[in-house]
């Protein structure tokens, strides 16, 4: 793998991954939204679909990978709602209640929450990580020839 590719998979990781931490970051700005601006009920959880991708590389080098180990980079490739039933919750003085006091409230756990978006910042500083140290190796490289 040359240092363009390296860099290429790294920046891939590092678009996927600033998604992942936006979406997470919606879910819990909205973990009480009881109402959408539809008026379609409490706001539903969102959540990333990530597959591999191929780099963009010019033919010659697509027929050498096939005959070789070929890099991957990530991409985002659809945000999908949580099939998950909302939360209901008793509150009569609620002005979203229904007629027994309940309330929907979204299907957002904290919790969980707060995993995704550690796991997806702790990603997101390995890439940055494996940037820099690209970067590095390929500074390495060029003094050599001097």
């Amino acid at each position: 793998m040359n240092f363009m590719s390296a860099l290429e998979v790294a920046a891939s990781g590092l678009r996927a991954n600033r998604q992942r931490m936006n979406v997470t970051s919606s879910n819990l700005a909205n973990a009480n939204s009881t109402r959408m601006a539809d008026g379609s009920g409490p706001y539903r959880r969102r959540d990333v679909v990530l597959s591999a991708k191929d780099l963009n590389r010019p033919f010659g080098q697509v027929f050498q990978d096939k005959f070789q180990e070929q890099a991957r980079g990530v991409e985002v490739t659809d945000v999908v709602v949580d099939p998950r039933p909302p939360r209901s919750i008793y509150d009569p003085t609620h002005p979203d209640a229904d007629a027994q006091g309940i309330v929907k409230m979204p299907n957002v756990n904290m919790v969980e929450e707060m995993v995704d978006m550690i796991t997806a910042s702790r990603a997101y500083e390995a890439g940055v990580t494996s940037i820099q140290m690209i970067k590095s190796m390929a500074a390495r490289a060029m003094s050599i020839g001097r």
